[in-house]
């Protein structure tokens, strides 16, 4: 289970899927980030029917992987930036849907009853 808190960055440029987690990694590194952050860093292949997500969790390096069979994944536009993405929209995005509609709701803090 991924911490709902945790920050989220998706490389909008494919990347070749042969790389495995050490090169993705270096990937992270090589753009000027440090991939041992506990971030999870999102990579797209050129067919977009593909997912790669790396993470430390604190022990090792995480590689999460799935192919879509029938559908590709929803991805920012092709550009050289890194795409932020909160908890939901990363499980709207795994799951194959549109993350770009899941919003946030605006809530309020309560104020103390004292």
């Amino acid at each position: 289970m991924i911490p709902s808190g945790v920050e989220v960055y998706v490389a909008s440029t494919p990347v070749d899927f042969r790389k495995g987690p050490a090169s993705l990694i270096g990937l992270v590194r090589d753009g000027g980030v440090d991939p041992f952050n506990g971030a999870l860093y999102v990579f797209r292949s050129k067919r977009a029917d593909r997912v790669k997500i790396v993470w430390w969790d604190g022990s090792g390096v995480c590689l999460f992987a799935k192919t879509l069979e029938k559908a590709q994944f929803c991805w920012p536009r092709v550009a050289p930036a890194r795409v932020r993405l909160n908890h939901a929209q990363l499980l709207a995005l795994v799951d194959g849907m549109d993350w770009k509609k899941v919003r946030p709701s605006s809530v309020k803090r309560p104020l103390s009853a004292g």
